[in-house]
């Protein structure tokens, strides 16, 4: 092996030259364009007929919206691997935000953790990491301080190269891994673009038996990209009246309160670099409370990076943006949003939050979809032979399954016990047709039993081709691969979980020009993947969901939330009806998403006619 010529002073770990002791490139995937899976707050715009036709069931970001509110920009939460996501995002956002907060994981599987409240009586379970988040922490800690440095390197590299020159990035990190980003954030951006290092303080009980002092402080870097950066001192300035002194004094001796009581008076001081703040939880500022991840931050901490680096209008972004604590501040104080994250539920809490305050502006929620697995396919199967990587596929999906591969029919691919087995294309939702035929090749090899493994289904299917299958006498079960199974070590460990898909019941009464929608029935049908807590929490149907949303016009498109009920942790009714007045006479669609506790969301468009 080689030796690394030392040029200059930097941090190295395995995985950062190669064998010759050339620097490994970084991965740049992509880019890869957006769909957008649901659009909220904003006004439903009218298409024409033709374009009505030729629509699908996801739009594709265009990314053409201006860059202010007034100009149609819209705030951004994508679900996705992040470095995926930036990416895609470069194409149109290279040099477009002027701040970027990020609170990466910190070396604890408690980073994708969250306490869940189920049901009208808000009862409390305790939501352990998904196989996916499972996979970020492996890949993450896999291989101790080196996987972790490898992971963050390159993500930071494409953060700097979506900063504005006038841009800033903070990395709030903990004792595990701070000084070792340090010396990394000095190489990525300059040593002589390092602008404070902030220490957070809060308090909280101590840790018998430790034989040494309580590590209650965090650390934030915070590096501009240029020479010149964004720095609001009237905005984050603190007040000397006796009134804040009393409360700095009150903080110090473990209020978990202190300088973040301040006014905004310009004739006051700078904050320190050392800020005492309330710990998460414990916000006596504004009331909010928090919404249960293990890691979540406080909003006043993030609201004063905010005034300090960024304007209104501002775009900044938040890349492992968890409950979404920096977006709830982006969107208090004016300024333009992205959010990412790689955890489902982290954006469904996210969005449930947002919706949560009054006069929130329009956002969409994104994710990059087909476009990631296929990726994940080529890199996992190759390429160079697509009937060998399609077998290879399918091989692998089974596996996970506890299937094992069987030929002679096009559309059975293997064999479960006494079910075939049919699995959908990793970039193409199943579609009716396709399950007809697998019950047809079902009914013709005398089985009894098909179990069809998709990604994403066709709208309406499971609905529609329940009754194909009863009138075959075949048992029909439609199970989502679930985005987890992209991790190669899934099969050894066995945890991947096939869930079976959702379905409801609903109730349409139209009189005159109005349309009431009445959900009557939810079932999970697969219940023994669920763990007993949290059965034993579900009284009812009804508990099983989280957030059920209509959209009155449907247009073949993006589903437009149009009206919604969600349980947060202090109202813990959900609503389940919804009505709404046309304007004319005519035939609509009506989408109806639901989603569950999980995060994970079932739908079914309906027809209907107001006179």
């Amino acid at each position: 092996m080689s030796k690394i010529e030392i040029k200059k002073t930097e941090l190295v770990w395995r995985g950062k030259y190669d064998e010759e002791g050339k620097l490994v490139p970084r991965e740049k995937p992509g880019p890869y364009p957006f769909q957008i899976v649901e659009s909220i707050n904003e006004p439903r715009i009218e298409k024409g007929d033709e374009a009505a036709k030729q629509g699908t069931l996801f739009d594709t970001w265009k990314g053409d919206e201006g860059s202010t509110f007034e100009d149609g920009w819209k705030n951004k939460l994508i679900w996705g691997d992040n470095k995926f996501v930036m990416s895609s995002l470069l194409e149109k956002f290279a040099g477009k935000i002027d701040l970027i907060y990020i609170d990466p994981p910190f070396a604890t599987g408690a980073d994708f953790t969250m306490d869940v409240v189920v049901g009208d009586k808000g009862e409390t379970i305790h939501k352990e990491h998904s196989v996916i988040e499972e996979k970020a922490y492996r890949d993450t800690w896999g291989k101790g301080i080196d996987s972790f440095l490898e992971m963050i390197h390159g993500r930071l590299s494409l953060m700097k190269d979506l900063l504005s020159d006038e841009g800033s990035i903070y990395v709030h990190l903990d004792w595990h891994v701070g000084q070792y980003v340090k010396i990394m954030l000095d190489e990525i951006f300059g040593r002589d673009n390092f602008r404070n290092e902030i220490i957070w303080c809060y308090h909280g009980p101590g840790s018998p038996g430790m034989k040494q002092f309580n590590r209650k402080h965090d650390n934030i870097f915070w590096y501009s990209k240029s020479n010149k950066w964004i720095f609001n001192d009237s905005e984050i300035r603190i007040s000397h009246d006796q009134k804040t002194v009393e409360n700095f004094k009150k903080g110090l001796r473990g209020s978990g309160f202190a300088a973040e009581t301040y006014d905004l008076d310009a004739g006051g001081k700078i904050p320190e670099d050392w800020w005492v703040m309330a710990i998460a939880g414990r916000y006596p500022i504004d009331g909010t409370t928090r919404i249960g991840y293990a890691t979540e931050k406080p909003l006043p901490l993030v609201e004063r990076i905010i005034r300090a680096s960024s304007r209104p209008g501002s775009l900044v972004a938040d890349f492992f943006c968890g409950g979404g604590t920096l977006l709830m501040g982006a969107e208090k104080l004016n300024r333009r949003w992205i959010g990412v994250d790689l955890s489902r539920y982290a954006i469904h809490s996210t969005r449930k939050r947002i919706l949560e305050n009054k006069g929130s502006r329009p956002f969409d929620i994104l994710n990059l979809g087909r476009y990631e697995r296929q990726f994940w396919k080529v890199k996992a199967f190759g390429v160079k032979d697509e009937k060998k990587a399609l077998y290879e596929y399918l091989a692998f999906i089974l596996k996970l399954y506890g299937a094992e591969p069987i030929s002679g029919s096009a559309q059975i691919h293997g064999k479960k016990g006494n079910a075939l087995v049919y699995i959908g294309a990793v970039d193409a939702p199943v579609t009716i047709q396709e399950v007809t035929d697998a019950l047809q090749d079902t009914k013709d090899m005398n089985m009894k039993e098909l179990h069809v493994l998709g990604w994403e289904w066709e709208m309406g299917l499971n609905d529609a081709i329940q009754e194909v299958a009863k009138q075959m006498v075949i048992r029909l079960k439609l199970r989502i691969i679930p985005m987890d199974a992209i991790d190669p070590q899934a099969s050894d460990r066995g945890d991947v979980k096939f869930f079976e898909l959702a379905y409801f019941k609903i109730e349409i009464e139209t009189k005159g020009l109005k349309a009431k929608v009445k959900l009557e029935d939810f079932v999970v049908p697969h219940t023994d993947l669920i763990t007993a807590d949290v059965k034993a929490s579900i009284k009812k149907w009804s508990d099983w969901i989280d957030y059920w949303a209509v959209d009155f016009d449907f247009q073949n498109d993006t589903f437009n939330n149009g009206w919604t009920s969600y349980r947060t942790r202090q109202e813990r009714k959900l609503t389940l009806h919804a009505s709404h007045d046309y304007t004319k006479a005519a035939s609509y669609k009506v989408f109806v998403k639901i989603i569950d506790i999980f995060g994970i969301d079932t739908s079914q468009v309906y027809e209907i006619k107001v006179k």
